[in-house]
């Protein structure tokens, strides 16, 4: 099993619907203060169940939603065919979505699955799609130094915060023995320091950032904020 093949299955990460709820509201609230204005095309890159889509698609002219799973794309086809502000894409449809026509690419908790090549392929969708202007969001990106103690302590300080800290001891408990726990012992999570993901940011041609404030609960965790540079005038001097 890869990391593709576990989350095109079943996958509890939650230790009850509380929590869940609390994610998935959190996660929403901090992206929805990147949409630059409300009539701002947004695509949602490995959006998982996304259970908030209606909410952010309230905020925004458009909301497109991808991700590798087809279970998943599948659920959310369902759960979103009524509203006309959100399309969910399939591989093909992404392709599809001409240049410039994004005003926000969001790809949250996604990097730590996939190898620096695939995010360099990310990288260079995004530049291809975004509007002059357009910013991408890489979100949860996990430091060099981060380990699940890290990742532990930021989930209990959620669930005492949130109310259901019970419930994240034995999800915790369970997660010992869990697919997730193997594969991420198996194959580990792709990690950056932050200067060498500045550096990839600038060599894919983005002008780049760290953002004071991650999107979700762990702030262990990094967001980068980049924009396309702007293309050199072949007329100006050296």
């Amino acid at each position: 099993m890869d990391w593709r093949e576990y989350w095109n299955g079943p996958h509890p990460i939650y230790v009850n619907a509380r929590h869940r709820a609390l994610h998935f509201d959190l996660i929403a609230r901090d992206i929805a203060r990147l949409f630059p204005s409300r009539q701002a095309v947004a695509l949602d890159y490995g959006c998982g169940e996304a259970d908030t889509a209606a909410t952010l698609a309230q905020a925004c002219g458009k909301l497109y939603l991808f991700d590798t799973a087809s279970t998943v794309r599948e659920r959310l086809r369902a759960r979103h065919s009524g509203d006309p502000k959100i399309v969910v894409l399939d591989e093909a449809g992404l392709e599809a979505l001409p240049e410039g026509a994004l005003d926000l690419i969001v790809v949250n908790s996604v990097l730590q699955y996939l190898s620096e090549t695939e995010l360099e392929s990310v990288l260079d969708y995004a530049h291809e799609r975004l509007k002059p202007g357009g910013k991408i969001a890489l979100g949860d990106v996990v430091p060099a130094n981060a380990n699940a103690v890290s990742d532990t302590l930021a989930l209990l300080d959620f669930a005492v915060k949130g109310g259901f800290l019970a419930a994240a001891l034995v999800g915790l408990a369970r997660t010992a023995f869990s697919d997730y726990r193997k594969l991420r012992d198996q194959l580990g999570l792709t990690r950056y320091e932050e200067g060498r993901m500045l550096e990839l940011l600038r060599e894919r041609g983005f002008v780049a950032e760290r953002a004071p404030h991650n999107i979700g609960h762990n702030q262990t965790r990094m967001l980068f904020l980049a924009t396309p540079a702007p293309a050199r005038d072949p007329a100006a001097p050296a």
